[in-house]
């Protein structure tokens, strides 16, 4: 009676043993780490509104003071505040930190214009989001490619320059996306009929 009950305690130990070095042998080493969650499908589109559909803000002209103007020189000097050391760390790490919005210069557009402009960009926006969604960013592009066309020293231009540039790069070839669509330089300068703006999600 003893002897059957060693027996059957010997299988059960040694399949426990097996199973053991079944699972050793065939498995995937360590344990998988925990990945980061992908950003979500409706999350990225809001993403997408914030930072294609929020306008640039116009600068405020800058008025100057005629009191300082007519102030003597040497009263300036003495009334001056000392001048504080440079600190190199610190400055570096502020600038990282907290970038400066760049000035941009566009055309202000005619009501009607903005408003046709407008459509077009709130158009655009979902549709790039929906590209993501293996559907393709022809919409997109025809549509980027029709506001460049017809306003192009607007900030929707720019908007829509920003967005082909944001594509995916296979898309750029597949789409022929020229260099010209791709270069922004243009509205870092002041150009005659431009107004100078403030962006703080320029590229």
């Amino acid at each position: 009676m003893n002897t059957f009950w060693l027996k059957v305690a010997g299988i059960a130990v040694g399949a426990v043993v097996v199973i053991i070095l079944i699972s050793t042998f065939t498995g995937d080493g360590d344990e998988p780490k925990a990945q980061e969650p992908e950003k979500d499908f409706y999350d990225q589109v809001e993403e997408d509104k914030q930072k294609f559909l929020t306008k640039p803000q116009a600068q405020e002209p800058v008025k100057q003071d005629l009191a300082s103007q007519s102030e003597p020189p040497a009263i300036k000097e003495a009334v001056a505040e000392p001048v504080q050391p440079v600190q190199p760390a610190r400055t570096i790490q502020s600038a990282v930190a907290d970038p400066k919005p760049i000035t941009l210069y566009f055309k202000e557009l005619s009501e009607i214009d903005d408003i046709e402009a407008s459509r077009y960009l709130n158009a655009i926006v979902p549709g790039r989001s929906m590209g993501r969604l293996q559907t393709g960013f022809k919409f997109m592009v025809d549509n980027c490619r029709r506001i460049i066309q017809r306003w192009p020293d607007s900030w929707y231009a720019y908007r829509a320059q920003q967005m082909l540039i944001d594509m995916p790069e296979r898309f750029h070839e597949r789409y022929k996306i020229t260099e010209q669509e791709k270069d922004l330089s243009r509205f870092t300068k002041a150009r005659p009929g431009t107004k100078p703006f403030t962006d703080k999600d320029s590229r």
